[in-house]
């Protein structure tokens, strides 16, 4: 039997009339509103050129996206028939069409999941495809997809209006040039922001660290030859940072220590690593310690701080050593915020120059720790339920376990965290869906009132993002 393609208009609602009702209603209030996409990976070139194009539809849909291809990795599609460019020569499917032949057969396994939500929502109403995604229909969906985006207003920069984006941060390196930033501003396009992003060059176990720090020196104009003048080319790229619009650091690490160093053991550290003679401690304890350097210069120029943490990058050594970084086998760990955190709260967290924005890959520590924290330390912030918890019960757990300790006044809102540029109003879509599920549930319970609900609604779909990110 064949079922029409369509959105549910109620998706993400409750099935209890009362509540859904209610939630509709709230949606309807805030559906429209400008979306604030204040942290996300997708590529300033993609906006910087004019005439940029999303490529085709497999380059679009599977070849970038981490989520899509583990997926069908983890039922034994080779990364190399999805097209995922390889690192160490080996070959891969070049032909778009046989990689979305592939992807439409298996595009069952995402039944019941945020991606397979998001692709219909894409599908369906960026692209108007009003067939179901199969094997069966891939090739007449193709041809559709090809034709819609070979028309300019299915440009970068066309789409970026059309969704209605009024920030979108991208991540860029210490060391990068922001070239493409630089261009956006002289055109007056002042709505896409660079973040900055160290991990690169204070990692001392990151790839190519050497040759990052290099880099580092040239783009900042200053020698680095011990850890005072590092320091200063991170302060300096900072400055350059805020001056092409940026309000933002983004870092990443394992676990959330951040226990300091005397100048003494971090300029010994840092000596070693560049003679190339770092021990197996330095690069975690450098990490913390670069955690609050981070901070004191967050109070002394204004970016924000935004710390990501509980990933161990990399879990197949396999899937690595030959396609590299981010495919998809980047796996949760437990972590420890309350002691990790102390050093860097009691020198900065009472600051009113400091804002810190949290996210975790560990929701057992949203009730224990993260919402005491934040409901108490005026520079903390929750960022929303990220990676694997970005999903619809994954909001609600986050929800349910954060806003009685915290509020929503300590939360950062949305940001869709993401490098499929087209996935960006669906994912916002689920968020203020969920979010006005929620709301309505705790009106029918008695908790706030209709009218608390709606100003609720609206923060957390555009309002504490903007305050959070100080846009």
């Amino acid at each position: 039997m064949s079922y029409p393609w369509t959105l549910d208009p109620d998706r993400c609602f409750s099935p209890l009339l009362s509540q859904s009702s209610l939630a509709r209603s709230l949606y309807e209030e805030v559906k429209d509103l400008p979306l604030i996409c204040p942290h996300g990976h997708v590529p300033p070139s993609l906006l910087s050129n004019p005439n940029a194009s999303l490529g085709s539809p497999a380059e679009l849909f599977v070849i970038p996206d981490h989520y899509i291809f583990r997926m069908l990795y983890s039922q034994g599609i080779k990364l190399e028939s999805l097209g995922v460019p390889s690192q160490d020569g080996t070959n891969v499917e070049t032909n778009g069409r046989k990689i979305w032949q592939l992807f439409a057969e298996n595009f069952y396994l995402f039944r019941a999941t945020p991606t397979g939500l998001w692709i219909k929502d894409e599908l369906i109403n960026v692209f108007g495809i009003s067939e179901k995604l199969t094997g069966e229909s891939a090739q007449r969906i193709y041809d559709q997809l090809e034709s819609k985006l070979a028309q300019p207003e299915y440009s970068p920069r066309a789409l970026f209006k059309r969704f209605n984006i009024e920030v979108l941060s991208t991540t860029d390196a210490a060391h990068d040039t922001l070239s493409e930033h630089a261009s956006m501003r002289k055109e007056g396009m002042t709505s896409v922001r660079p973040t900055f992003r160290p991990d690169a060059v204070v990692n001392l176990d990151a790839p190519k660290w050497r040759k990052n720090i290099d880099t580092l020196a040239d783009v900042s104009r200053l020698e680095i030859r011990d850890y005072k003048s590092f320091i200063g080319a991170l302060e300096q790229r900072r400055s350059f940072f805020k001056e092409l619009g940026a309000t933002a650091t983004d870092h990443a690490a394992l676990a959330a220590d951040t226990q300091t160093l005397s100048n003494t053991e971090a300029e010994s550290m840092f000596s070693r690593a560049l003679a190339g003679n770092a021990n197996a401690s330095d690069a975690p304890r450098f990490t913390a310690h670069m955690l609050s350097e981070m901070a004191r210069m967050s109070t002394e120029d204004g970016l924000v701080m935004q710390l990501h943490v509980g990933s161990r990058r990399n879990h197949n050594a396999k899937v690595f050593k030959t396609f590299g970084l981010d495919k998809g086998a980047d796996i949760p760990v437990a972590t420890e915020w309350t002691r990790a955190l102390e050093p860097l709260l009691n020198h900065y967290g009472n600051d009113d120059r400091f804002k810190l924005i949290l996210f975790t890959l560990d929701e057992t520590t949203y009730s224990r720790e993260l919402a005491p924290l934040a409901g108490h330390y005026p520079a903390l912030r929750l960022g929303p339920p990220w990676w694997f918890f970005d999903s619809v019960k994954g909001m609600e757990r986050y929800f349910d376990a954060v806003v009685e300790t915290a509020g929503i006044y300590n939360l950062a809102g949305f940001n869709d965290d993401t490098r499929a540029f087209a996935s960006i109003p669906s994912r916002h879509d689920v968020w203020r869906r969920v979010s006005c599920n929620w709301l309505a549930a705790e009106t029918l319970k008695g908790f706030i009132d209709e009218e608390d609900a709606s100003e609720m609604a609206y923060d957390l779909a555009y309002g504490l993002a903007k305050k959070a990110y100080n846009l």
